[in-house]
């Protein structure tokens, strides 16, 4: 369904077309394919950012469709901006056109995906973004690619039309020519497409509690953008005959799931190459049922991106129990290590890793160790007795819980969390999930996640948002009782789960502040050039536990979301609270803050328009607060 604005502003920017993109634009969901994350604008600068303010708002609309049961989950997108229109998607997984100067719409198309009801991920609706295919240089003409729960649509990008040619009528169903057929329900999509020549390449998501034998695998896929028919397929669980199909034991590649790309991924457009950040396979917290390292879980794998054929791999977290996913878009960068220059690939992981690799060869540029982690205490299952460390650059996040890590900022409160934590098990980062409960640190978020690293080419500086909280991970005997109306769902003998909140009297958290960072790493030198606490949590502050009690400047706040970088020395991120930040790239100064109408849930970018005028734009809120928010001079 496509509906198309009046507004005679915008049809300058339509009928311009095809003029030709450069600096100015913003192409791709990471800035560009390499996700750097790096913007050359510099009209907006240290010296007067402080001068920002917001031009304009566009605002979803979206509420909870109660015929359909489902609801909007977080505002995530990063919109792109190509020829003078900005293209957005919302939590419903819609597509809007909008007047970069005004936010004005120009047309709007609804998959209406929500017909298929809520999506199994427990957040309602979220879509991080689309990628847009042109045609021969010179011609005018694009597709935009938007990849919504199991479809896979094909828009003409001036007017939001399906391109008919393209599948069937303008869609590819990709719960069909999988490893195995699928509940078509339990498929997803949230971010973006890679486009390479004339292929659309697409992972996929699956929620994380669904656990029964075949639940939907973790195919990557490339199809043709002309007619959508399938070119290759690579799969992340290898089947018979295939390299690491050797390490699922028991047969356990025949049934398990998962092993996804949910994340953005990113590629070496000169060299052809694809890098995946593949997840964690099925169940999460327990792999009882799948012994060994289970390649290609939690695996950084390139692939050659015009056949699908693996060209080197490197498992990150091997047997993950940890729900690890790799959750950030691989980083391609070029380094001056000792005087020799690199063309790498930077892994950023939830557990505080940056791993730095050589991007052809998959060499890794400082030396990765493998050491000796904890055991499991649970039956049946066999956890890795090692697991890589980089040596180089250090860990970003505090890794692993102590109990002199417990909540601080009182000695009654620090001693009552100290007797809370004792309850688990606790222990280094890679410490398994127990039955009682394990304490672990980094948590589900990270560490980094999807929001990625932000790259500086003139000085070699890697900036990354991440998140210090804690959270518990528990083994438990799934209920396969007629009562339990999820029993289909997990047919293991245990099951692994995210248990409690860690948290003590009165959801304050378990361990102490800040929970959120801001690390500039030089990957010059594999060293931390800076790191900074970010963003602040205000119901923390409001809790009538702390009444009266001298808090920290900065608490730190929690999120996934990562930054842009600029030329103009800026490193502008929002992270989970209520403004749009802008950090000196230089020192980690919060410069400015502008508000937000809530909090902020994607992934800022910017561009300048035809008039020479340089915006800034977020995405914040969900439900009925989700919005998108620009800022100019």
């Amino acid at each position: 369904m496509v509906i198309r604005g009046a507004a005679l502003a915008v049809v300058a920017y339509v009928l311009c077309w095809g003029a030709g993109s450069g600096p100015a634009d913003w192409v791709y969901w990471g800035g560009d394919q390499a996700t750097s994350h790096y913007s050359t604008l510099d009209e907006i600068n240290k010296a007067n950012v402080g001068k920002l303010h917001q031009a304009w708002i566009w605002k979803t609309g979206e509420a909870p469709l109660t015929e359909y049961g489902v609801r909007p989950g977080m505002f995530e997108n990063t919109p792109l901006m190509i020829d003078g229109i900005v293209y957005v998607t919302t939590p419903y997984n819609r597509v809007v056109a909008l007047n970069p100067e005004t936010g004005t719409e120009v047309w709007s198309y609804d998959p209406k995906s929500y017909t298929d009801g809520q999506p199994p991920n427990g957040t309602g609706y979220v879509h991080r973004g689309i990628a847009i295919w042109r045609h021969a240089r010179g011609s005018g003409q694009a597709q935009i690619f938007l990849n919504t729960r199991y479809r896979l649509i094909s828009l003409d990008a001036k007017t939001g039309n399906p391109v008919t040619s393209f599948g069937d009528n303008g869609v590819v169903d990709l719960s069909q020519g999988l490893v195995w057929q699928i509940n078509k329900m339990h498929y997803s999509e949230t971010s973006p497409p890679v486009v390479y020549k004339d292929l659309v390449i697409v992972g996929n998501g699956v929620g994380d509690r669904l656990i029964y034998k075949n639940d939907p695998p973790g195919d990557v896929r490339a199809f043709d953008v002309r007619t959508g028919k399938r070119v290759w397929s690579f799969h992340t669980i290898p089947q018979a005959g295939e390299f690491g199909n050797d390490s699922w034991g028991n047969e356990s590649w025949k049934f398990t799931g998962h092993t996804n790309v949910w994340a953005p991924m990113s590629l070496d457009e000169k060299r052809g190459l694809l890098y995946l950040p593949v997840s964690t396979p099925s169940n999460d917290f327990y792999g009882g049922n799948r012994p060994g390292n289970n390649l290609f879980g939690e695996t950084l794998v390139c692939l050659d991106a015009n056949t699908g054929v693996r060209k080197w791999h490197f498992q990150i977290v091997h047997h993950g129990l940890w729900d690890y996913d790799l959750a950030s878009p691989p980083t391609l960068v070029t380094i001056d290590v000792d005087g020799k220059k690199i063309d790498a690939v930077v892994q950023l992981t939830k557990e505080g890793f940056a791993f730095v690799f050589d991007r052809m060869s998959g060499k890794p540029v400082w030396p990765i160790e493998e050491r000796p982690v904890p055991a499991s205490d649970v039956a049946g299952e066999h956890a890795s007795p090692t697991q890589p460390f980089p040596t180089k650059p250090p860990a970003y996040s505090p890794q692993g819980v102590a109990l002199d890590d417990a909540f601080d900022l009182t000695p009654e409160l620090k001693a009552e969390a100290q007797a809370e934590i004792k309850k688990y098990r606790i222990g280094p980062l890679f410490t398994p999930p127990s039955l009682k409960g394990t304490l672990s640190r980094p948590g589900i978020i990270g560490g980094a996640n999807w929001g990625g690293g932000a790259f500086d080419p003139d000085t070699g500086m890697l900036y990354i948002k991440t998140t210090n909280n804690a959270a518990v991970w528990r083994v438990i005997q799934p209920d396969h009782s007629a009562k339990n109306p999820r029993a289909s769902e997990n047919d293991a003998d245990w099951s692994g789960e995210l248990g409690a909140q860690a948290t003590f009297h009165g959801r304050l958290p378990l361990t102490k502040p800040p929970y959120g960072h801001i690390t500039a790493i030089d990957l010059n030198h594999g060293t931390i050039a800076w790191q900074e606490a970010f963003g602040d949590w205000p119901e923390l502050r409001k809790n009538p536990a702390l009444a009266g009690v001298t808090l920290p400047a900065v608490l730190g706040v929690a999120g996934p979301q990562g930054g842009i970088v600029t030329k103009g020395g800026l490193f502008f991120v929002g992270g989970e609270d209520t403004a749009l930040h802008a950090i000196d790239k230089s020192n980690g100064k919060d410069l400015w803050q502008g508000a937000l109408p809530a909090r902020s849930y994607g992934v800022p970018m910017t561009y300048l328009t035809r008039s020479g005028q340089q915006f800034v734009v977020i995405a914040a809120g969900q439900g009925a607060d989700a919005a998108l928010i620009a800022f100019s001079l």
